[in-house]
């Protein structure tokens, strides 16, 4: 009798590794030096991020650096909450490729 092993593989394709850019003052300024940063899913690699950056937006990254954003607590109206963790990327060009953002 085989045994099979059940792996959430499938969930975790290509096209769900990027989650959104993220746009910020200091993610814009670090454009110029051709860097971009993308929050990724919680369980996306280095290697992961490349594939997806070259699929989605046809460039070739040279580097990629992965930061992690902890949870915050935080009070709103008196009421006390939590904002949700990240984990985002920042991904190096080679010079003169361009990622555009509508």
């Amino acid at each position: 009798m085989e045994k099979t092993i059940k792996t959430s593989v499938a969930k975790r394709d290509i096209s769900n590794v990027l989650v959104r850019p993220h746009i910020t003052e200091k993610a814009a300024s670090e454009s110029v030096h051709n860097a971009y940063a993308f929050e990724i899913a919680p369980w996306a690699t280095k290697d992961q991020v490349k594939k997806a950056v070259e699929l989605i937006y046809k460039v070739t990254p040279v580097k990629v650096n992965v930061a992690y954003l902890p949870a915050k607590k935080v009070v709103v109206r008196g009421k006390k909450g939590t904002k949700s963790g990240k984990k985002k990327a920042y991904v190096f060009l080679k010079k003169g490729d361009k990622i555009e953002f509508i």
